[in-house]
């Protein structure tokens, strides 16, 4: 079996969870023995080098080739990697609209019209979380059979994580720690800052930080903290990371939504406490074992922290992650998606 993978040219630039899912898939595969092609938009391809084609995140930068892959006849499976807080009803009637001005007016587009249509291309469309499937089923109207949903991962790596190299780096143990974008609206850390502010405990907040203003913001709030420190980027591949992790007491993530968040879940099996949004899904990973905070409030994030931090260490987080959603299990889930549209098994 020989298997596409496509995704958004922008993914090279911007890293995070959608480069490490396309990455860690496609090395998963192989050990199964699944031939596995990155698309190169400079490479000649040939439609029948492969059996299908398997495109990570539904949206505008990834829409025309989705097109293209269709009118070529190949089957297509897409990981839509998308949630919204919007309501049903909200999302259902854009698309509408959207259609029907689509067909009165050329070049006019909305993401929710356009995401709708890639999705009803696909033979499977695999979303991350129970919650994610269930937006793609009531509001995209993408039929039930078509939806399966195939969990996220995390490498198995973080579960040997030790604090050591981190601790001796930056001089600091038992913190507070979140990963994630210092910038993007979703991830929600200019509130996170604001939360730490109410909490006498030292903290860190590791994350590429962008160049904006709210990104600006977020690092002059930051900087009024004595007890935050603020690190720009460790690249996902390093043992640092690995030992913020171990070193870590509490990982908080109170994103907007998460579906599940793969730092999230790479804190959960080096050990550290989760603090989370309940939005997108997280709960189909890790259940009762995380602390729920709103997103929206200060406050709730700020008393979520506070009540983990009192929490003691235990090992039940870590046992079901490893047991359940290494990125081994994801790749058998993925091919067996592929086996049943391919008739193979």
């Amino acid at each position: 079996m020989h298997v596409l993978f496509a995704t958004s040219q922008a993914t090279a630039l911007m890293r995070g969870g959608v480069r490490t899912q396309v990455l860690q898939t496609k090395e998963a595969l192989e050990s199964l023995g699944v031939q596995v092609t990155l698309f190169d938009t400079w490479r000649n391809f040939q439609v029948n080098e492969f059996d299908l084609v398997h495109v990570f995140a539904a949206n505008m930068a990834t829409y025309h080739f989705a097109r293209a892959v269709k009118t070529q006849g190949l089957p297509l499976v897409i990981s839509p990697v998308f949630y919204t807080r919007r309501t049903v009803k909200v999302v259902q009637n854009v698309i509408k609209v959207d259609r029907f001005i689509s067909r009165k007016v050329r070049g006019i587009w909305t993401d929710y019209g356009l995401i709708a249509e890639m999705c009803s291309w696909a033979e499977a469309v695999t979303p991350n979380t129970t919650e994610e499937g269930k937006l793609f089923v009531d509001a995209f109207g993408i039929p039930q059979k078509k939806v399966i949903v195939v969990p996220n991962g995390v490498e198995e790596r973080f579960v040997h994580a030790t604090p050591g190299l981190f601790e001796r780096e930056y001089g600091i143990k038992n913190f507070i720690l979140s990963v994630g974008h210092i910038g993007p609206e979703r991830k929600n850390i200019l509130r996170l800052v604001e939360a730490l502010e109410r909490i006498d405990h030292p903290a860190v907040i590791i994350g590429r930080i962008e160049d904006t203003p709210p990104g600006r913001a977020c690092l002059e709030r930051a900087s009024h903290n004595p007890r935050l420190l603020i690190i720009d980027a460790i690249p996902h591949d390093s043992m640092l990371l690995a030992s913020a992790y171990a070193a870590c007491d509490v990982f908080a993530l109170p994103s907007q939504f998460e579906t599940p968040g793969i730092a999230a879940l790479e804190a959960g099996l080096a050990g550290a406490k989760i603090v989370i949004t309940p939005v997108g899904g997280t709960r189909d990973y890790f259940g009762d074992d995380a602390i729920y905070v709103e997103p929206t409030s200060v406050e709730n994030i700020a008393e979520g922290i506070q009540a983990a931090l009192k929490n003691k260490k235990d090992n039940t987080l870590r046992t079901r992650i490893q047991k359940e959603f290494l990125w081994e299990k994801v790749g058998e889930k993925t091919k067996q998606v592929y086996e049943n549209i391919l008739n193979l098994t």
